[in-house]
């Protein structure tokens, strides 16, 4: 059974599976080994000459300096599903219109699913797990629960997130402002509603006694 705290330690432990720095570099197309990145471009220039080699990605993801070898047409949400299992930003639209796979980059919202892998190298990344794993924003996860903002739950991630990242903005929107902030994500099941009841909620109390 799943219960808020059993939750919040599977995102924790999920954000620190996440393995860094490498110590295998896989070929795409003949699935070789190598023990360094030199290896496989010199792998791909005599193996493969045709392909297009991967590229290594260094990025700050959920606090943790990470380490991805990615081709370089790879979206950032197909890299965050596939290269470190987090599958919180959603496969959705896939046109950058609905909002599922929202993530932090560098202090801004940013739809992944437009993003390519390589043009987050050196940036900092907050994802829903690492929201999720984070105890500040429990009562986010919270408010969202009670006021039922989600019904099949494939959008939430995206508005959790963009909501986390108002709130790191502003911690005393209005719920004009909550909404602003969220015109960017798309439900289905019609939630909107109830959106800004949680966010306003939450920002109670996780700004009480004006802690940030």
């Amino acid at each position: 059974m799943y219960t808020p705290e059993s939750t919040q330690a599977a995102a924790y432990q999920l954000v620190n599976s996440v393995t860094s720095p490498m110590d295998q570099f896989k070929c795409s197309v003949c699935s070789s080994v190598f023990a360094n990145y030199d290896s496989l471009r010199r792998h791909y220039d005599t193996e493969h000459p045709h392909d297009v080699a991967p590229v290594v990605v260094a990025l700050h993801l959920n606090g943790k300096h990470c380490e991805i070898v990615v081709n370089p047409h790879w979206t950032f949400q197909r890299a965050l599903q596939y290269k470190f299992g987090l599958t919180g930003a959603k496969h959705m639209c896939d046109k950058g219109v609905c909002g599922s796979c929202t993530v932090i980059i560098d202090g801004r919202s940013v739809l992944s699913c437009t993003t390519l892998a390589v043009e987050v190298a050196g940036k900092t990344v907050q994802t829903v797990e690492g929201i999720a794993a984070d105890p500040k924003w429990k009562p986010l996860i919270d408010a969202y629960c009670k006021w039922d903002a989600m019904q099949c739950g494939y959008c939430t991630p995206g508005f959790m997130v963009a909501a986390k990242n108002l709130l790191d903005k502003n911690p005393d929107p209005t719920e004009q402002e909550c909404r602003e902030a969220l015109a960017g994500n798309i439900c289905i099941c019609g939630t909107y509603p109830r959106h800004a009841q949680a966010i306003l909620e939450a920002a109670k109390e996780i700004y009480k006694g004006g802690n940030a």
